[in-house]
């Protein structure tokens, strides 16, 4: 990779201004100053510094973030904060990938990743990749009436048309708490699953993704994973 290529790529400016970097010699590679902007390196294997501050990079890079609430699952908003805001250094200048969306009243585990291709395997119907989530209900719930989530039923996308739905187990914890592991993953489609046994979710934490877990991390915390933790 050229090493101007790897400095845009990391956004530490335009074409450009990173090629001005170069030049005016603020770049050392294996400690020695370089200024030849069409320099091959290997950002995997080559220590990189930009004055004096050592550049991260790797092919992949995969983040297992908690996503508070009032959070959007965005990289950029005007109104709200987003989950990449809390990102810090050295992840902070990678060109993450959502998988997985959360709503900005919802809670929990949120896949970063800047390999396009484990978005789709996460996201793809067709990959059918569980997740489970955990409920917080308005009304009191037995377990009898959390059961009928296993069973074949119907609720309507955001164009109005029936699909079916269906959970792969339920877990009931408390009259009012709930999980839910489903593998579809429509829009807001355990939100729904709820108003069909005539109650309401009023908080949503997703605590895996996979065979990836929330465990112990707190809202705004994120650990980097290997993709055979996930998958």
């Amino acid at each position: 990779m050229r090493l101007d290529k790897l400095l845009v790529k990391l956004k530490y400016g335009s074409r450009s201004e990173v090629q001005k970097l170069i030049k005016q010699g603020f770049l050392k590679i294996n400690n020695q100053t370089i200024t030849d902007v069409g320099k091959k390196i290997d950002p995997t294997k080559d220590e990189i510094l930009l004055n004096e501050q050592l550049i991260y990079y790797k092919s992949e890079i995969n983040l297992a973030i908690y996503k508070p609430k009032g959070y959007l699952s965005a990289n950029h908003d005007p109104l709200y904060p987003t989950v990449m805001e809390l990102i810090k250094p050295p992840y902070d200048r990678q060109d993450f990938k959502i998988a997985g969306r959360l709503d900005l009243d919802s809670e929990g585990l949120l896949i970063l990743t800047t390999l396009g291709k484990l978005v789709h395997e996460i996201t793809s119907p067709n990959k059918e990749v569980s997740k489970i989530y955990q409920a917080t209900l308005e009304k009191e719930i037995t377990k009898e009436e959390l059961e009928k989530l296993l069973l074949t039923h119907y609720l309507r996308n955001a164009k109005k048309d029936l699909y079916e739905s269906k959970a792969l187990s339920v877990k009931w914890l408390e009259p009012k708490k709930v999980e839910v592991e489903i593998n579809m993953g429509k829009y807001h489609q355990v939100k729904k699953m709820f108003i069909y046994l005539d109650n309401k979710v009023i908080n949503l934490k997703r605590i895996q993704i996979g065979k990836l877990k929330l465990a112990n991390l707190k809202p705004g915390e994120y650990i980097e994973f290997k993709r055979e933790e996930l998958l």
